[in-house]
Formats: structure tokens, C-alpha cells, sequence
């Protein structure tokens, strides 16, 4: 991955640049989270990816790099109620915001990963698979998904029996089975188990 892309889709002399993305707008439970962050320029980390095609130890590694060497960066996330109540999409755009205004720099330009941009205060462009094209949004989506990825962990130390450290929330047959068998939970998202009939 390389800036040429990236450096393509921003306005001359506008800086510094911030990339967004989510994780977590597909599981049943929990909130979803975005990572916004600016890189040094010219600065892209070895290995460097769409958090997806990752390991969990690549990720690991690259989230210690990119926290310790970003300009600045910085996390949202959006509960399940306000999931419930605005839907994912809004939800995961509201996470987005949270995580533009955590930055202790206020970014001029954003990069947004998908096809919606909507609600942001700085110009902002949508670039589809943008984890895959951009380096500062494949750095965001690294922040969010390690992140999440973390908050799973304790929820499952919270939930036991829900088996949240393994499927991290997704809806799998396990999933299922623990809501079956054990209720729904305070963290569940009820708009999306509405759908499958188990709320």
C-alpha cells in the first residue's frame, strides 16, 4: 500500500488529512467503533492493510505502531441503544464523529471509508474499500477494529456463557445457541435480533 491513491483524492495544501473507519457494524452486541488518524506525511507502516486481511497478532503489532508514531488519532463508538435507535449506518457515522472530535489536532480533510459521508464539519470524500486503497483510513480501521476487538474480551469476562471472546459478537450458531439458552442480553442490539426473531 502507498500514498499515491490517498494523495489523489485531497485538495491541494489542504492538512493535515484524517482517514475513518469502523468495526463492528455486522454483530449483534456491543457498540460499534470507528479510529480516526493522522500520519506523519509520507509515513505508511510496514504491512500496513485492511484490518480484515490481517492477523490478530499483525494487528496487534501495527496498532502499537501507529499509536506510537501517528500525528494523532483517536476512537468513537456508538451503544447499542443508539444503534436501536438510528440505525447502523447512522450509528457507525455518529461513531465517526466521536472519534474526528476526540483528535486533539483538528484534521482538515477526511477520509472516509465506504460510500456515505454524512454529518461531518470538515470536507470529507467516501472511498469505497478505502481500508484496502488509503493508508490513513487501513490505519483507522486497525484502531477500530483492535479496539473492538478488546471491548469483546471484556464483555465476555462480563457475559460468561455468551462466548464473546470467540465469535466477538457475530452472528454465529454459537451466538445463537447462548441467546437461546441463556437470553437476551442489556448489550444485544434488539433492532438486528428483531429481525431474526429473538426479540
Amino acid at each position: 500500500m502507498d500514498l499515491l491513491f490517498e494523495k489523489s483524492l485531497i485538495p491541494a495544501r489542504l492538512s493535515p488529512v484524517c482517514g475513518l473507519d469502523e468495526a463492528g457494524r455486522g454483530p449483534l452486541a456491543g457498540p460499534v467503533f470507528a479510529g480516526a488518524v493522522i500520519l506523519p506525511e509520507g509515513y505508511v507502516p510496514e504491512g500496513l492493510n485492511d484490518s480484515k486481511k490481517l492477523s490478530e497478532k499483525k494487528r496487534e503489532a501495527l496498532f502499537e505502531e501507529i499509536t506510537k508514531n501517528a500525528v494523532a488519532w483517536a476512537f468513537g463508538t456508538a451503544s447499542p441503544e443508539e444503534i436501536d435507535e438510528i440505525n447502523i449506518l447512522n450509528a457507525s457515522m455518529l461513531a465517526m464523529r466521536r472519534a474526528v472530535e476526540a483528535l486533539y489536532l483538528p484534521p482538515a480533510f477526511l477520509l472516509v471509508d465506504g460510500n456515505v459521508v454524512r454529518g461531518f464539519e470538515q470536507p470529507a470524500v467516501s472511498v469505497i474499500k478505502g481500508d484496502a486503497k488509503c493508508p490513513s483510513i487501513a490505519a483507522a480501521s486497525i484502531i477500530a477494529k483492535v479496539l473492538r476487538d478488546r471491548d469483546c474480551l471484556r464483555l465476555d469476562k462480563e457475559y460468561p456463557g455468551y462466548g464473546f471472546a470467540a465469535h466477538k459478537g457475530y452472528p454465529t450458531k454459537a451466538h445463537f445457541a447462548a441467546i437461546e439458552a441463556n437470553g437476551v442480553l442489556p448489550i444485544h442490539r434488539k433492532s438486528f435480533l428483531v429481525k431474526r426473531g429473538l426479540a
